[in-house]
């Protein structure tokens, strides 16, 4: 099978590229995998193909973020190069926050259906669950009702590929249920780099409260900077807290406003944007991953890689995080959203029981690894056939 791949890609710091990554890492390998075609956004280095079997990745850069050309760029290299099938790697503004280079972009599965081409579409997240002022999709009460109208309608459209996929239960009985759809399965996130041999127990010196993702929306750090000072007056733990990633697009000057106020609070890092080759020692240095969250925008990236190093989290009880928690066997610490002090007595719990932590890390580890990257492709090429 000759597969089509839209999606950004690394180095490309367009959300979801990490994801693209370790879809393709696995794809090739796979031995039904004859090339597999990358529809990705130009960036000025190269991309990332450091991965057995890259000499089957043909990169075909043709759309920019933001760019209202890219509906006609990317559907012209599709006919171009023919693929067999072609999957869309989305999430509602994949293509551009603007609002109308959002919404141009989404038209593309059912327009390249329609001139004559598979198309299966994995999205990420959907409008019905996703809190759109708290995530900055929109500022005020009348915008958002405008705004979902238009996500109606857009979802309409996305589901008029050939297949939808998405990664929670619940996404597919909404979409069933609101929009009478057929053609949607469910494919689980998938776990990207599970390893062999996870080391539960922490290193000697301070134990590392680490947060990662795209900051400033829905995911505030000053909740976890607080928290992690008030254990550290209470136990006298040397606590380390790192904040790994960057700002969100919505929220460009978050992290630096963080840094000026905590400018003398120790122990506190930023990392900035975090390559792919840098995420396994990042995770495998801390002892607890937290997600300071307020709400959620589709299943966690995170929470998996977590998983897979075995280990163990501090979340809020809400959302897409607490559907994952049910569907896939995942077990963390609970504590109310954007409450400090039930924030920090969850951290404390954590980090001065070393047998619950690590028991914690042990169920993780054992839900990452029931859906390793190569089964997620498996899925996705049965998933073609049905297409087909």
């Amino acid at each position: 099978m000759k597969l089509g791949i839209v999606t950004s890609f690394p180095p490309s710091k367009v959300t979801l590229n990490e994801y693209a990554y370790h879809l393709v890492k696995h794809f090739v390998q796979n031995e039904n995998i004859e090339e597999v075609i990358l529809y990705c956004d130009i960036t000025i280095d190269d991309k990332t193909l450091d991965f057995p079997c890259s000499e089957k990745v043909r990169i075909m850069e043709c759309w920019n973020f933001n760019s209202y050309k890219t509906i006609f760029s990317v559907s012209k290299a599709i006919q171009k190069t023919q693929p067999d099938q072609v999957l869309f790697n989305l999430q509602f503004m994949k293509f551009g926050d603007k609002k109308i280079v959002a919404a141009l972009g989404l038209m593309l599965p059912i327009l390249v259906r329609i001139l004559g081409t598979n198309s299966t579409v994995l999205i990420h997240n959907i409008l019905e669950t996703v809190d759109l002022q708290n995530s900055g999709f929109v500022k005020n009460k009348l915008l958002k009702k405008v705004y979902n109208s238009i996500g109606y309608l857009l979802t309409k459209l996305i589901l008029g590929a050939n297949k939808v996929a998405v990664t929670i239960p619940k996404y597919k009985r909404i979409l069933d249920k609101k929009y009478n759809a057929k053609n949607v399965v469910v494919i689980p996130h998938g776990t990207f780099e599970i390893l062999q041999t996870p080391i539960y127990k922490s290193k000697k010196g301070p134990k590392k409260i680490m947060a990662f993702g795209k900051f400033g929306t829905y995911k505030k750090v000053e909740i976890l900077i607080e928290a992690v000072k008030r254990v550290r007056q209470r136990t006298g733990e040397a606590l380390e807290i790192v904040i790994a990633g960057s700002n969100n697009p919505n929220t460009p000057n978050y992290l630096e406003s963080i840094k000026k106020k905590y400018k003398n609070l120790s122990g506190l890092t930023f990392t900035g944007y975090v390559a792919e080759d840098n995420v396994s020692k990042l995770f495998m240095e801390s002892s607890v991953v937290v997600f300071p969250y307020t709400s959620t925008t589709g299943s966690s990236g995170v929470l998996h890689q977590a998983g897979s190093y075995g280990k163990a989290v501090i979340l809020p009880n809400i959302g897409d995080l607490k559907e994952l928690i049910h569907d896939e066997g995942y077990k963390g610490e609970f504590f109310k959203k954007e409450d400090v002090e039930s924030l920090a007595m969850a951290i404390q719990k954590m980090i001065l029981n070393d047998i619950y932590r690590i028991e914690l890390g042990k169920i993780n580890y054992k839900a990452a690894t029931a859906y390793p990257m190569k089964k997620i492709c498996n899925l996705y090429l049965n998933t073609f056939k049905e297409a087909v």
